[in-house]
């Protein structure tokens, strides 16, 4: 598992039927901040993901690859390998809140 942030979206017009109707994003994977941990910084890297909760671009989302991202109702005959599992409303390392959703709005 882990959190990252929706930076796009993925229009496909051409894909197996078991993907119709799939909303699919860009993921990109969150850390803490390894000097301060009083922050989130995102990797570079990217992950295509299924969408099996609603979420938006710009939102910072829960995260599963591999056989998890099957573990859905939603997902478990699609051919997938990532998926949005929830939302995340706020993150707190070392007792510290160093994420509330409500603060970006």
């Amino acid at each position: 598992m882990f959190i990252g942030k929706i930076t796009g979206s993925i229009v496909s017009s051409h894909k197996v039927d078991s993907m119709v109707g799939q909303k699919l994003f860009i993921v990109e994977p969150l850390r803490v901040d390894e000097k301060k941990h009083d922050s989130l910084k995102l990797t570079g890297r990217t992950f295509v993901v299924v969408d099996t909760v609603g979420a938006g671009v710009g939102e910072v989302v829960l995260c599963v690859q591999g056989s998890s991202a099957r573990f859905t109702e939603q997902t478990k005959k699609l051919p997938i390998d990532a998926a949005v599992i929830g939302i995340v409303d706020k993150v707190t390392v070392l007792d510290a809140l160093i994420y509330d959703k409500n603060e970006e709005e």
